[in-house]
């Protein structure tokens, strides 16, 4: 709850002011019943008509003022929540773009989304709820009791006697709701997860023929979240019907009780009229803090998950590390000795030490990595799927921290920069980049001002601009949703076009020319040569004829390093680059 009284404190004069004008309506509301048990009891025996239709006037004014002053209240509900909800949407994104790569993946992506829509939704509702049922509840309640006992103390005795035993019944069951619809939100997540797999793979499913297996594989996932939410709708809707049991019995005593009394002439029979709106009113109060508590049971599970994400504390923080010493000062870019594997550890079963994770369950990708790349130099990487040359690239722009030994650019170890500092020294295009829905142009530039030449530089460099010039909207045309009405090679010369876009210090391509025939990949290297002679390369590939001419090669097996230099050193030395070579360039040479 602390998150939302977070959220809430920015907006307490809306608040303040709703709340003053539900409470108003409330009282208003109040005095209706009163009114109609004075038109009965004191009104009525007069026989004067018009003072009848006077009280009568009176009611309606009342019911007016009660309506007007609901529908500003609500409305000013709605809006705070709808800003909350805003805010909170927006911190949860912020916080979640600067995740580190480990931490993101100790959450999931499927447990991202369902934070920041289904759990953001429940705090809202419970945001715009407790400023409407929360006050307006609470008076119905005591304002009834209040009222009632004034009318008839012992007829209001009744609902004195029925009121401390459905508040034990509410708080009772309410205890046990939040770790019911925490348990819901975990299956939600399991749910997304299923659905994005199916959703970004349907072409792998169809081409398979698994349609019937994913649907077996959703409708378990679906069937344990309906369980789930079954029994937390069971558990938190049982107070409902036990209340409505104990208010119809008190109902029942206060018409026995109280025709008794006018029988014997101690009250009036307006009062019972009365006796029973304001019971029904005194129902609604409870029946709407037994909402507000399984609203809340919900909402605090979902704020729980939500503050786990904005409290995680930042495990990349720039350190200050005066031991920190590079071995080959003059070198662009130097892996010293370095190891790393990704934890396979929840983020709740982590070591809370800001040291190496030594000891812990985890993958071992990269063992002993250790090299160096002067400015202007070129390094390719190549080796088997799985044997860790993105992860060098994630390492080289801190996407992560290595477990073992440093790393340096232009001398200084990437713990101690600015990530921004950091990764505005590169551009880097990756196998399966993202275009995003937007145009060509936006798609290249990226939100960095690039003028339209820049752009179309940028694109020729990259061998697109020929492709984009030949559309009737150029620059201006829009790509779909991860480029679907893009080919694979226009795709990722798009990503090549941005990675150069802004003549970056440091080009890494990640496998990013797969797509491309050897002609058009074979000029795109030429390109780069020509207009990026100082720019330091590193181009991951499983072409063997896109890194043959570059300074440096690294040869990885397994994580690691098991031949380093150029291409005419590693045919003669390193025997899997040679047996890889003569597999693929064999028929050629």
């Amino acid at each position: 709850m602390h998150l939302i009284a977070h959220y809430m404190r920015e907006h307490w004069k809306k608040i303040t002011g709703g709340i003053t004008l539900k409470a108003l309506a409330s009282l208003s509301e109040l005095m209706i019943p009163y009114i109609l048990e004075h038109i009965i009891d004191e009104v009525v025996p007069q026989k004067n008509i018009r003072l009848v239709i006077l009280w009568g006037f009176g009611m309606i004014l009342a019911a007016f003022i009660v309506r007007t002053l609901n529908v500003n209240a609500n409305y000013n509900a709605v809006a705070v929540g709808r800003d909350c909800i805003r805010k909170l949407r927006y911190d949860l994104f912020r916080k979640t773009v600067y995740l580190s790569g480990s931490t993101f993946d100790s959450f999931g992506l499927p447990s991202i989304t369902s934070r920041m829509t289904s759990d953001s939704y429940n705090v809202q509702n419970f945001i715009v709820s407790i400023q409407a049922m929360g006050i307006r509840s609470p008076v119905m309640l005591l304002g009834g009791i209040i009222v009632t006992m004034i009318m008839d103390p012992a007829l209001s005795g009744i609902l004195c006697i029925m009121v401390p035993i459905l508040g034990v019944i509410i708080f009772t069951v309410s205890r046990k709701g939040i770790p019911l619809y925490t348990k819901v939100q975990k299956n939600v997540d399991n749910i997304v997860r299923i659905m994005r797999e199916n959703i970004s793979g349907i072409r792998v499913v169809k081409a398979l023929s698994k349609e019937e297996y994913e649907k077996k594989r959703f409708d378990n996932a679906n069937r344990e979240m309906t369980e789930s939410d079954i029994t937390a709708g069971i558990t938190m809707s049982m107070p409902g019907p036990i209340m409505q049991l104990f208010l119809n019995i008190g109902l029942t005593c206060v018409v026995i009780v109280g025709a008794y009394r006018v029988n014997n002439g101690i009250i009036e029979p307006g009062v019972i009229l009365a006796f029973l709106t304001y019971f029904n009113m005194i129902l609604q109060g409870v029946m709407g803090l037994n909402r507000i508590f399984m609203m809340m049971s919900k909402a605090t599970a979902s704020a729980d998950r939500i503050e786990e994400v904005l409290k995680t504390a930042d495990d990349q923080p720039v350190l200050n590390l005066p031991d920190s010493v590079c071995p080959d000062p003059d070198a662009h870019i130097v892996f010293n000795h370095v190891n790393f594997g990704y934890n396979a550890l929840p983020l709740e079963k982590r070591s809370d030490s800001s040291e190496s994770f030594a000891g812990e369950t985890q993958e071992q990708c990269l063992t002993d990595i250790n090299f160096s790349i002067r400015h202007g130099e070129s390094l390719g990487i190549i080796g088997a799927t799985g044997s860790g040359k993105t992860t060098i690239l994630n390492l080289m722009m801190r996407f992560y921290d290595c477990n073992d030994g440093e790393v340096f650019i232009n001398g200084k170890d990437v713990r101690t920069y600015d990530k921004k500092e950091l990764r505005g020294k590169f551009g880097i295009a990756l196998q399966n980049d993202t275009i995003f829905n937007d145009t060509i142009e936006n798609n290249i530039s990226f939100g960095r001002d690039l003028s339209r030449e820049q752009v179309a530089h940028a694109a020729g460099i990259a061998k697109l601009a020929e492709f984009v010039e030949g559309l009737e909207d150029g620059y201006d045309h829009m790509a779909d949703i991860k480029g679907a009405n893009l080919s694979g090679g226009q795709k990722q010369r798009t990503c090549i076009a941005r990675a150069v876009a802004d003549n970056p210090e440091i080009l890494i391509l990640d496998d990013s020319s797969s797509a491309l025939d050897y002609k058009t990949d074979a000029a795109l290297r030429k390109s780069l040569q020509t207009e990026f002679k100082d720019t330091t390369l590193v181009m991951v590939a499983q072409r063997i004829s896109s890194i043959m001419g570059l300074t440096n090669i690294i040869v990885l097996d397994e994580g690691r390093m098991i031949g380093y230099g150029d291409h005419a050193h590693l045919l003669a030395t390193c025997p899997v680059y040679k047996e890889i070579y003569e597999s693929q360039m064999g028929d050629i040479a």
